[in-house]
């Protein structure tokens, strides 16, 4: 007897073939999925917002590339750099559309704080331009870096200011660095000022870039994982201004991330 043939989907296939070419290539343009796959790009930005819909791909707001969604072998815990960003990269998106500047997401590593998302290309404005992702920052220069310091538990700040300790530091410079730190806890956000003596990484750009920024901590169980900062051009607002403006949005955009990796921790 004959083995009847079924035929496939070709679809389907092509589908597949998508999907599988994302998840090996961990990331991929839209470019590089048509090179690769030969389709056209009107039809694979069919096939991508319907695996988008499907929860298989999400795209990254920080360069418009498709990344497979972080799924539960993968994401372990909350604190998977790659869950951290797919969960919060449409609120980031959202804030876009009620703050006047970009964002980044970032994470903390052992002596520096790392870019995982920005929202920065969804505006066209050349000041606006963050990241890209992987950019390393400083803790202590930076907004971004001072709210997670000042958020942290005291053992893991103590680590992250040992490993950052200049090996001679000026007088009085580690109590003023802590004192600037208990008053980012009170106020409950950072600021690049004031600036510290200390050497680390990103002090010589923070003094030239012209940007001012703040920041929060996304904090998940009462401990930070990550932090979300708004950075501006100093030429275009004071601080005070901006704060007044645009702290309870961004407040509010980390209190929904936090919720929302809660609500998803694998």
């Amino acid at each position: 007897m004959l083995e009847r043939r079924v035929k496939t989907v070709r679809a389907l296939e092509r589908g597949l073939d998508v999907l599988i070419e994302v998840q090996t290539r961990k990331a991929a343009s839209l470019h590089e999925l048509h090179q690769a796959t030969g389709l056209p790009k009107a039809t694979l930005l069919r096939m991508l917002v319907t695996l988008g819909q499907k929860g298989l791909v999400w795209q990254r707001l920080a360069d418009g590339a498709y990344l497979p969604h972080v799924d539960r072998i993968e994401r372990a815990s909350f604190t998977s750099s790659a869950h951290i960003a797919e969960i919060a990269s449409p609120y980031m998106k959202a804030l876009s559309t009620k703050v006047a500047w970009p964002s980044v997401l970032a994470a903390p590593r052992l002596d520096h704080m790392e870019i995982l998302e920005t929202n920065s290309p969804l505006f066209r404005l050349d000041s606006a331009i963050l990241g890209p992702v992987g950019v390393k920052l400083s803790y202590i220069h930076t907004a971004t870096g001072r709210a997670y310091l000042a958020a942290c538990g005291d053992a893991e700040r103590d680590s992250i200011i040992d490993r950052l300790r200049p090996a001679n530091p000026p007088e009085g410079s580690e109590a003023e660095l802590r004192q600037m730190l208990q008053q980012v806890r009170q106020r409950g956000y950072a600021t690049r000022d004031p600036l510290l003596p200390w050497p680390d990484r990103s002090k010589q750009l923070v003094l030239r870039d012209g940007r001012r920024s703040m920041a929060v901590p996304i904090l998940v169980g009462g401990s930070p994982i990550a932090t979300i900062n708004v950075t501006w051009p100093g030429r275009r607002g004071a601080d005070e201004a901006v704060v007044q403006r645009h702290l309870e949005a961004l407040k509010a955009t980390a209190r929904a991330i936090a919720a929302a990796l809660e609500a998803n921790p694998n």
